[in-house]
């Protein structure tokens, strides 16, 4: 256990704006947009499984030190030939990008990037990691999920942490006349040690799109929806595991979900995905526990969950709009319906729907998503 907590540290939630040379630094849809780790050996569970990862490092977090050192995402020559675990083709879309995600399909990060994606209408080929060897992004130094992959001139340019790739793909679809791997450059990866003098590393600006000067923007609109991107990785995600792990028939009956709609008989064998069910279960109705404590949850846990939903829905009611973007997604939205979407298949989001204001955005949301709506943009 606690090898493992050791290893989740290096999710540091450590963010720093550096101001860029003829760059802007927006989160808003403008309006002439173009088109927006098994314990051990259980991490596939708990890997896969709605942020756990993430929330256990919350429990641990060190002291840090900022290392006055930058260095930006290179681009690589090659990478390993991994024939993807399926492909998502969208016959409408003119983005020119060609895409690799390696992810885990219900680890709430990976699914912001699918409804980016998928909502853009944005074709890309998906390669499940295996939460065990991970040997599918052995070629990457950075070792958690989603990784991004893109083909560009020279090689191909990796494009790490959900936000961070959100926020370079909608800066590249505000202008593709820029290469990709340059608006890469825009987000460093600071270094820093921590209180036992390990070097660790945080993606800089990774909350801000890169336009170019002449782009118009709305602060206010800006402000908001950066607010409610952080929101969902910093306070909704939160609420998810120790009500999907709430009681030892949930934790059972989500790690079944978990098994289902992330093929696990086809690329797990029988005994070792039974011990990520049962065994994976009882850990992490055990953890969910500590992460009620850790991040202050109510005694019923539901009511926490439903509260933070509500407090979104009520402030898109207030708006008097169907979406937190207007009368349509931004980033804010797809960032909330993804990590809730990761949930669909738990009992926690059918309690969710009967007993709290989020079900008709959340519909809405799936619908403008799975319909790509974005591409019309």
């Amino acid at each position: 256990m606690t090898f493992w907590v050791k290893f989740l540290q290096k999710n540091l939630n450590l963010v720093k704006s550096k101001a860029l040379p003829k760059r802007r630094f927006v989160t808003a849809q403008t309006s002439n947009a173009r088109n927006v780790l098994k314990l051990t050996f259980i991490g596939a569970g708990v890997g896969v499984a709605v942020g756990t990862g993430y929330s256990i490092y919350q429990l641990n977090k060190p002291t840090t030190h900022i290392i006055n050192t930058e260095v930006t995402i290179p681009v690589i020559g090659n990478v390993p030939d991994i024939p993807p675990s399926r492909t998502v083709a969208v016959p409408t879309d003119e983005s020119g990008l060609k895409l690799t995600l390696y992810q885990y399909q219900t680890c709430p990060f990976c699914c912001k990037v699918r409804a980016f994606l998928d909502y853009y209408g944005i074709s890309y080929n998906i390669v499940e990691v295996d939460p065990v060897l991970r040997q599918s992004i052995k070629w990457s130094s950075y070792k958690k999920v989603p990784i991004l992959l893109a083909e560009v001139e020279g090689g191909y340019q990796p494009l790490n942490d959900s936000t961070m790739i959100i926020s370079a793909l909608c800066s590249y679809l505000q202008d593709a006349d820029r290469e990709l791997k340059d608006i890469v450059k825009y987000y460093p990866i600071i270094q820093f040690m921590d209180e036992g003098g390990t070097v660790k590393s945080e993606i800089m600006n990774r909350y801000f799109l890169m336009l170019d000067q002449k782009s118009s923007i709305d602060t206010k609109e800006i402000t908001e929806e950066r607010k409610w991107r952080k929101w969902a990785d910093d306070v909704l995600v939160h609420t998810l595991s120790p009500n999907v792990y709430r009681t030892k028939d949930e934790a059972l009956q989500a790690f079944r979900w978990f098994s289902e709609v992330g093929e696990w008989e086809k690329n797990f064998p029988l005994w070792e995905r039974s011990l990520i069910i049962y065994v994976g279960a009882f850990a992490m109705w055990m953890i969910g526990k500590r992460l009620k404590a850790r991040h202050n949850l109510k005694d019923n846990v539901r009511i926490s969950l439903y509260d933070e939903c509500d407090y979104f829905a009520k402030a898109i009611k207030a708006k008097g709009t169907p979406f937190m973007g207007g009368n349509r997604p931004n980033l804010a939205d797809l960032a909330v319906f993804g990590v809730l979407n990761s949930i669909e298949g738990c009992i926690a989001f059918q309690d969710l729907l009967e007993n709290s204001q989020i079900k008709n955005w959340y519909f809405d949301m799936k619908s403008s998503v799975e319909t790509h709506r974005g591409s019309t943009l």
